[in-house]
């Protein structure tokens, strides 16, 4: 059967979506896939038109799919292309519109290559004709998991990039002050004051599972969500009816923690869980605290990580001060096919030279953990 395009994740049945899914993928969800589009945060509007890819085998049974979208501009991706546009634009070549093949405003590695080899070789192929043929400049698969790297890396034409984050690993801490045991004493002592400074300015927490808050409460999320954008002038990329849809339809992967000064709530981070990890995704307060975003978005994560059982804490993208706290870095990896070959060419180059660099930083990362040394 053709492969289709569509213009919208409602015009696939939740069930059969899902069915392709590998375990433990929470943003792959058509449930967040779909609250992304059905809250209008993901919109033509706003510079992302849908455009998923499915393939059907001659039952029409869904056999591959890839979730994508028409990009107008850079934005919301964390791959960072933006130099890429620029040195389009000064020599003449149309650089928008893209496609990117990922998970919108989500730098969190995953399945990005959905169901079957054969079919998902048919998508790919199609996708390399599709972009000569109808104008797109390049298609982007951003975060991958290590099957996609395979069946990436072994196409003609597809760059390799890689990316650094930095994510907590359990090993096996029977609670937070076990996990302060394996710090060096200086970094022990760093940490402890610092949770030391919040708890002074009488600051408690909640942890909260996502049925479990009132509509009052899930408001109080998106202001605090909302004020990390405004406060540097920018709207943020989600709607408050975002959250709303999310909590409708997987609350059970959803955690807020609530920090409260005085019994008023002054800030929140909100997570999802699945599987082994526990994914820090959103932040933010509306007043100043000493070490408050430590706490929240750390500090609370690791415990209850340790309390869960969970292996892994993917606090987020970015953030070199995740090191002395004792977040590992962890190489991340997104696939660029570009169209036009002298584009490609230039930044075959580039590429090159920065794998070597992210590889070198990533090894130097490793001596600022604050971990002892056996």
């Amino acid at each position: 059967m053709p492969i289709q395009t569509l213009a919208t994740l409602a015009d696939i049945d939740a069930a059969e979506w899902d069915a392709l899914l590998p375990p433990a993928q929470p943003f792959l969800r058509h449930a967040f896939l779909s609250a992304l589009e059905d809250s209008h945060s993901v919109t033509p509007a706003t510079g992302w038109r849908p455009a998923h890819r499915v393939l059907r085998d001659p039952q029409g049974r869904l056999c591959a799919a890839l979730p994508a979208y028409v990009k107008a501009h850079s934005y919301g991706e964390y791959v960072f292309d933006w130099s890429w546009a620029d040195a389009c634009q000064r020599a003449g070549i149309r650089y928008y519109p893209k496609l990117l093949v990922g998970v919108p405003f989500t730098p969190v590695a995953g399945a990005r290559l959905l169901g079957e080899d054969e079919g998902l070789q048919g998508l790919l192929a199609s996708l390399g004709e599709e972009a000569e043929a109808s104008g797109l400049s390049s298609i982007h698969v951003n975060f991958t998991d290590a099957r996609a790297d395979t069946l990436l890396a072994a196409r003609d034409g597809w760059l390799e990039r890689l990316g650094c984050q930095y994510h907590w690993h359990n090993r096996g801490y029977r609670d937070f002050q076990d996990f302060l045991e394996a710090l060096s004493s200086r970094k022990r002592k760093q940490l402890r004051k610092e949770r030391e400074q919040v708890g002074g300015q009488g600051i408690e927490f909640e942890w909260r599972e996502g049925g479990q808050l009132s509509e009052l409460e899930w408001d109080f999320v998106y202001l605090c969500y909302a004020n990390t954008y405004l406060v540097r002038d920018r709207d943020p990329y989600l709607s408050r009816e975002f959250f709303g849809l999310l909590a409708e339809r997987m609350p059970e992967a959803i955690r807020v923690v609530f920090a409260h000064q005085r019994g008023k709530p002054v800030a929140m981070a909100f997570s999802l869980v699945a599987g082994d990890t526990l994914y820090g995704r959103y932040w933010g307060c509306l007043a100043e605290f000493d070490r408050l975003h430590f706490e929240t978005c750390f500090y609370q994560g690791l415990e209850f990580a340790i309390g869960a059982g969970l292996a892994r804490f993917d606090a987020g993208a970015q953030g070199e001060h995740k090191l002395i706290r004792g977040f590992e870095p962890v190489l991340t990896r997104s696939w660029h096919y570009l169209a036009h070959p002298g584009l490609r060419d230039a930044v075959a180059q580039f590429l090159e030279q920065e794998r070597a660099g992210v590889r070198a930083y990533a090894e130097e990362a490793l001596g600022l953990l604050p971990y002892r040394q056996a």
